[in-house]
């Protein structure tokens, strides 16, 4: 390198060497995307992304009641994964590792509500480059717009079920008239049918079902009126040994709310011109200190809740949840009674909502083989994360349990995998980024930590260096649900988690033995060994992924 007298390096040359680094480092992304474009038959990829869906109600995982014959379909014609677990398990983050390939402490988005940074590696942005046609439709919930999308019409914020807004790449608000899953299907068949034919596409559906607060369309009210559902052997679980799971604040019991979740009393009524908006009474709902000033509220305000309803869906929810207060009204409940009757509702509210997600899924991979586009689209299922259906007397997830954090995962594409396969292997949401990149036939970038399932989807048995064991990381706290921020790992056998913050606690769990993970073996005689060995293997993972807040808590003597 040039130096003048002095010893400094002269300034112009400084510019003319990074100009000429800065210069090679572009030729060689474009090589990259160039030798994407020319790949013959590229797939087109559509990622189909739900909320909160539950694995344990997914026919394709063992499911006996919930009806899921379009996600079925998709399974027995693709490859289902077992072992599909996320690493921070509530919408948002979970969405910005899609986009980045990398965990929370990395991609910058720990927590739900609030803005997403754009301006990193996003696998939209690369698909772009290489001439991918790239489009997201539905719930994006990141707190900003879109990056490395031609084309986005998105749901702002959660979204509504009936006759939701959607923000759009033309930079308009529209309120569309209709069912949110319908709309959205009918949004992706539009932008598919409009799209350049001539290049490959990748596309994301983002559906709002099944999230809180558990709205059926209309065809599937009172779908499952007639199931009486099993309580699950944990539903009165008392959470011994378990700190954090016995502070939560996401029971059925006490959290789960008779009139804004399950209906009760519900006004449809359109709102007062003074009623606060919804955002305003979530705050008053979070500062009531009991269940009465929680139902006055949800009973004086509950119309903004539904206030978009039209006259012909104000008229079928009027009629069916009016009959749903009847029968509660009658029957007088309380104790236990009370809280398997709230259990029975949720149960039908759910899978009734879910309905509407498989049947859609249903009329996508209809409309994919009506034009000729199954054969080379990729097509995979996945939801943001788990949830419980009263498992431990839950709702939500958050915790690195197995019902929070095992998801269902299914990817069909006809020109690599055979059909109705599984595998066992686990994988995780950050390999959802360079899994599309492979596909697409370009380079993974280097700072994305998940790993591409191409192989696994070829011949899982000639992969012999997968993953072992999975890291976990969760943050949000006190609200919503009051879960304490804990770090862990899960293994094909084991789960081993760190709480810390008000709860410093460690707890271990035998998922083989225990598979409800009931039975906290930390500290117990005779696991010193196993503790010791996960211990290393957690900090090694911990390490490993560069998550510096957690290496400081894990050496804390506690």
């Amino acid at each position: 390198m040039a130096h003048n007298d002095s010893g400094i390096w002269n300034m112009k040359n400084y510019r003319n060497f990074l100009s000429t680094l800065i210069g090679f480092i572009s030729v060689c992304g474009s090589a990259q995307q160039l030798k994407a474009q020319q790949i013959p038959n590229r797939p087109n990829i559509i990622f189909i992304l739900s909320d909160d869906h539950a694995y344990q109600t997914v026919g394709a995982y063992g499911a006996k009641i919930a009806k899921t014959p379009n996600i079925d379909r998709l399974a027995k014609q693709g490859v289902r994964f077992n072992n599909a677990v996320v690493t921070n398990a509530i919408c948002g983050p979970s969405r910005a590792t899609l986009l980045t390939g990398k965990y929370s402490h990395k991609n910058g988005y720990p927590l739900n509500e609030q803005k997403f940074d754009t301006n990193q590696t996003l696998f939209s942005v690369l698909l772009q480059q290489a001439s991918y046609q790239t489009a997201w439709l539905g719930k994006w919930h990141l707190g900003n717009l879109p990056k490395g999308f031609d084309y986005y019409n998105i749901l702002n914020g959660q979204g509504q079920y009936f006759n939701p807004d959607f923000i759009s790449s033309a930079g308009d608000t529209t309120q569309k008239e209709g069912y949110v899953t319908n709309i959205i299907t009918d949004l992706t068949k539009q932008w598919i049918e409009k799209r350049d034919p001539s290049k490959p596409f990748f596309l994301v559906v983002g559906e709002k079902a099944t999230h809180r607060s558990w709205e059926p369309d209309l065809q599937d009210l009172g779908a499952y009126d007639k199931i009486k559902f099993p309580l699950p052997s944990t539903f009165y679980d008392h959470y011994e040994t378990r700190l954090a799971a016995k502070d939560q604040d996401m029971t059925i019991d006490k959290t789960m709310n008779l009139t804004s979740d399950l209906k009760v009393h519900a006004s449809f009524d359109k709102p007062a011109a003074n009623a606060p908006s919804q955002k305003e009474l979530n705050k008053l709902f979070q500062a009531a200190k009991t269940p009465e000033e929680k139902a006055a509220l949800q009973k004086q305000f509950g119309s903004r809740q539904f206030g978009r309803l039209n006259d012909e869906q104000r008229k079928a929810y009027s009629a069916y949840y009016g009959k749903v207060t009847r029968e509660f009204d009658s029957l007088k409940l309380e104790g236990k009674a009370l809280v398997e009757w709230k259990f029975q509702r949720y149960m039908k509210d759910y899978l009734a909502t879910a309905n509407s997600l498989d049947r859609n899924i249903g009329k996508m991979l209809d409309y994919l083989d009506a034009t000729g586009l199954s054969e080379n689209t990729i097509v995979i299922y996945a939801s943001d994360n788990g949830f419980y259906m009263g498992e431990h007397g839950w709702f939500d997830k958050r915790f690195v349990y197995e019902e929070s954090i095992h998801v269902p995962m299914i990817v069909r594409y006809p020109k690599l995998t055979k059909a109705g396969t599984t595998t066992d292997k686990i994988v995780l949401n950050n390999d959802w980024a360079p899994t599309i990149l492979d596909a697409a036939g370009i380079k993974v970038p280097a700072d994305m930590q998940g790993k591409s399932l191409l192989p696994l989807l070829k011949d899982e048995k000639a992969v012999t260096n997968w993953r072992k064991d999975a890291y976990y990381h969760y943050y949000e706290f006190p609200q919503p649900h009051h879960v304490h921020p804990h770090f862990g790992i899960r293994s094909d056998r084991y789960t081993l988690a760190r709480f810390y913050g008000e709860v410093n606690s460690w707890e271990l769990f035998d998922n083989q033995s225990d598979p409800k993970q009931v039975k906290n073996m930390y500290g117990q005689k005779g696991q010193e060994k196993l503790t010791a060995d996960l211990k290393a293997k957690l900090k090694k993972l911990i390490v490993e992924f560069d998550d510096q807040e957690a290496l400081k808590i894990f050496d804390q003597k506690i």
